[in-house]
């Protein structure tokens, strides 16, 4: 029977990548907030895209259920949807520092408490982190501190789930270009030049990766941070 696998963020980027890796052999279900999900649809045609800011009370419950009413099941739950926005140190805007949090870290703790009770042994969690949860990013601390925060979360709840058969892990990735934003090629070179590779990151980098954590190969691998960054300022 093919699991289920519910991605949070799935219209574009990273998530995109992801949606595309798991619908080979997986149910999936993907949410989006203001991305259009027409163009991952018109690849997987069979997953189910879900209008969704999982920040708004009950959301996560109204997600959860409509995967259940569609596939009958939860086995994978990938919270890969992130706010990404500066926070210089001259300025304090307490809405957006919310929204940061909340998005980040809240919204991954609301949809596992929405899911819970319909997780069985066996079903695996990975969250998309970051290297500025270790690397604080100069401008944006609220960013990498929320990612700090889903890293201690994520081990947490490894711990807390574990007697039940749940994996909990994260994916931190380095310097990913996506399609939708690239990165100019200044910028690009220098973050290759730190990188031991020497080349960026992709989405689907990322995207095999979580495959991996999500799947029964990585059965006996739970409240890890693994770091996708091409060996980054090693």
């Amino acid at each position: 029977m093919r699991k289920t696998a519910l991605i949070t963020g799935g219209a574009r980027g990273i998530g995109r990548a992801i949606v595309e890796e798991l619908a080979t052999d997986h149910n999936v279900v993907f949410t989006h907030h203001s991305s259009d999900p027409g163009p991952i649809l018109s690849t997987c045609p069979d997953c189910l895209a879900l209008q969704a800011d999982l920040t708004e009370p009950n959301s996560a419950e109204q997600v959860v259920g409509q995967v259940l009413a569609r596939f009958g099941r939860l086995d994978v739950i990938v919270n890969n949807a992130g706010q990404i926005a500066m926070s210089p140190k001259t300025e304090f805007d307490l809405a957006a520092h919310h929204r940061i949090l909340d998005v980040n870290l809240s919204a991954p703790a609301a949809l596992l408490a929405a899911s819970l009770p319909h997780l069985n042994s066996g079903a695996a969690i990975v969250s998309i982190s970051s290297i500025n949860a270790v690397l604080p990013p100069r401008d944006a601390a609220i960013y990498g501190a929320s990612k700090a925060a889903l890293n201690l979360w994520t081990r947490a709840m490894a711990k807390e789930l574990g007697p039940q058969g749940i994996r909990v892990n994260a994916v931190a990735p380095g310097a990913i270009n996506t399609p939708e934003a690239p990165r100019d090629a200044d910028l690009t070179r220098l973050f290759v030049d730190q990188t031991a590779l020497g080349r960026i990151g992709t989405p689907q980098d990322i995207a095999k990766a979580v495959r991996f954590l999500a799947s029964d190969n990585a059965s006996f691998i739970t409240g890890e941070i693994l770091t996708v960054a091409g060996g980054y300022r090693l």
